[in-house]
């Protein structure tokens, strides 16, 4: 339900990721067994954009336990730092960096409130500021997040995004072709569903959460006023989970809908570079 912000968003957001670090690690989901052994879990389209980052320096802001950030240091990042605000998550990131021999001048991971990020990391700016994939929605100013990710951003450097799209909050979970939520909204979605996207049956205790919905165009507008400029801004017709009832999980991983429908964008990515 929408409800104004509840002062506690961010310790009852906290707490339900904390208390989920465990449930992600076991999960067949994160399959941390097959990621040890080599499994790349970055999206194709991610790794066309970004493009090649051999001797680059990147950071992920929220980046969970860091699966991605760690991928991005396989394929050649001279150093990766990863942030995230779950002190657990963090110290499994860096947990799973150590059994991949890659030591903190390679991959280094920060708890510390995404807001916080330019105080926090351990360098003024990085060559590639990555994020998204469920992250926006839980931040509630998507201008202060553009203003602090902006300035990490090294000259001649970029950010890049990849989230799921914020029309597919506003569609029916059934079927996704009926508009039932309001797509300007500004006040806060407080849940409290248990579980987790990775084991929907888990037993939780902190089921409340607090997300936000962020249009496309703030996002865009949010970067630019912070000093970047477009460079693409790409819609996806595909998801990574079952948004909605009738997607259909295809060989290459993703949800789409039926080939007998019309589509509508489910995830979108973005550049924004720093001249």
């Amino acid at each position: 339900m929408y409800s104004p912000t509840p002062s506690d968003w961010r310790e009852a957001n906290r707490s339900r990721w904390d208390e989920r670090v465990p449930i992600h690690v076991a999960s067949d989901f994160y399959d941390l067994e097959a990621f040890r052994s080599g499994k790349d879990v970055l999206r194709d389209f991610e790794a066309a954009e970004v493009g090649d980052v051999s001797g680059r320096t990147l950071l992920h802001l929220q980046c969970h336990i860091g699966l991605d950030t760690l991928c991005w240091a396989r394929r050649g990042a001279d150093q990766v730092v990863g942030l995230d605000f779950s002190e657990p998550a963090v110290e499994t990131a860096r947990g799973l960096a150590a059994d991949l021999g890659l030591g903190p001048d390679r991959a280094a991971f920060v708890a510390a409130d995404v807001y916080d990020a330019a105080e926090a990391v351990p360098d003024s700016s990085y060559d590639i500021v990555y994020t998204g994939v469920g992250a926006l929605n839980w931040l509630p100013d998507i201008t202060r997040w553009a203003e602090t990710a902006a300035s990490l951003v090294a000259p001649g450097g970029f950010l890049y995004l990849a989230e799921f799209h914020p029309l597919t909050d506003v569609l029916d979970d059934a079927s996704g072709s009926r508009i039932v939520n309001d797509y300007f909204a500004r006040d806060a979605w407080v849940d409290q569903t248990p579980g987790t996207y990775a084991d929907f049956d888990a037993p939780t205790v902190h089921n409340r959460s607090v997300e936000w919905q962020h249009p496309v165009g703030e996002v865009v507008s949010a970067l630019s006023a912070a000093g970047l400029r477009l460079e693409f801004l790409h819609e996806h017709d595909v998801s990574l989970f079952e948004r909605f009832g009738v997607l259909t999980r295809h060989e290459d991983g993703y949800y789409r809908f039926p080939a007998d429908r019309p589509r509508v964008p489910l995830m979108y990515s973005l550049k924004a570079s720093r001249t």
